[in-house]
């Protein structure tokens, strides 16, 4: 079979591999489409703080079961999508329901070979269907599922004030999940005016602001100087992170989606003063995968404007520096295998 594998820093190559065979309690798929995310962009320029070389990645995955276990629920031919973090089972966090930070989490794509080929095996834990839904729209769950996981952790109180900076496909994500859990009001703050302009044209978002020297103003303008009750950062840059907390109310909250390899640094009188709850999000639960996929079917994602770029994976190799030029216009770029 194909499979496309990130061999070092940008360097990928499509190889050819030995078709997997499920083992007990595994499913295989074959998989139909895969989304490309901007950890596959880390990995690809060696920006990604948990992976090694060489590895298959992909973990934005959308396939057909192949084969399952005897007494499955699992038909052959069912539309799926798979839960990438597979968990251990018994540390701190799994016994506590929290699998997605599991203390021994094995991500596909990142710590272990990820789905960016024709076929793969996976547990049958992982499996989650997507009844109603195309291949297209299955391969977008998980990363709207970031984004719902992140807006879950949150807990947002129904009117209140919201700030999301990175209008990327991840903070595109949180936003959509905020304006489902009733915020008052949803702010996207971005150095890119495209991706802004993205955000009010497809997405409905009209209140957008552009990073720079005169933002912080803008922002107290629009929060009544009060600035914003939940601030989810999108960026996975170091230094936005860092400046984000200005933007936190007093008594407000600090989510942190995104991922960067360096330290972060808060003013602590700033920190305190405000009483700033700071929370970290990480990957995503089956039950926010339930949501998005009841989201989509329903009309309240609308994944028709998120699918803005598609590849075939013979050509992802050769095509993702390309990729890389253009993340300010994709919103999500689609592999078909």
């Amino acid at each position: 079979m194909k499979a496309l594998v990130c061999v070092a820093p940008n360097e990928a190559r499509i190889e050819e591999r030995a078709r997997p065979v499920a083992g007990q309690g595994e499913v295989l798929l074959r998989i139909r489409r895969v989304g490309v995310c901007g950890t596959d962009f880390h990995i690809f320029t060696g920006k990604q703080p948990f992976f090694t070389y060489p590895r298959l990645i992909g973990h934005e995955l959308a396939g057909e079961v192949v084969e399952a276990s005897v007494g499955s629920d699992l038909a052959i031919g069912q539309v799926v999508t798979v839960n990438p973090y597979i968990p251990c089972g018994t540390c701190v966090a799994c016994r506590r329901q929290r699998p997605n930070c599991c203390a021994r989490v094995s991500v596909l794509g990142v710590h272990a070979d990820g789905g960016m080929a024709e076929y793969l095996a996976v547990p049958s834990s992982a499996i989650i269907p997507t009844p109603g839904l195309t291949v297209d729209q299955a391969a977008m769950v998980e990363f709207l599922a970031i984004g719902a996981h992140a807006v879950r952790r949150a807990a947002i109180a129904a009117g209140s004030r919201v700030l999301v900076t990175g209008a990327g496909p991840i903070g595109i994500a949180c936003a959509m999940f905020a304006r489902i859990a009733g915020a008052g009001s949803i702010t996207l703050l971005d150095r890119s005016d495209a991706r802004l302009a993205k955000a009010v044209q497809d997405f409905g978002f009209g209140s957008c602001v552009t990073a720079g020297p005169d933002a912080t103003v803008k922002l107290a303008e629009i929060s009544d100087g009060e600035m914003f009750d939940y601030v989810f950062d999108a960026t996975g840059s170091a230094a936005a992170m860092n400046a984000g907390l200005a933007n936190v109310a007093h008594a407000g909250t600090y989510i942190l989606v995104g991922l960067c390899l360096d330290n972060l640094v808060f003013a602590d009188p700033e920190f305190h003063k405000r009483e700033t709850t700071l929370l970290a999000s990480r990957n995503a639960l089956h039950a926010d995968f339930e949501l998005v996929i009841d989201s989509i079917r329903n009309g309240t994602i609308p994944t028709d404007r998120m699918l803005t770029h598609r590849i075939d994976l013979a050509d992802l190799a050769t095509d993702m520096p390309s990729l890389l030029g253009q993340q300010e216009m994709i919103v999500k770029a689609i592999v078909t295998v």
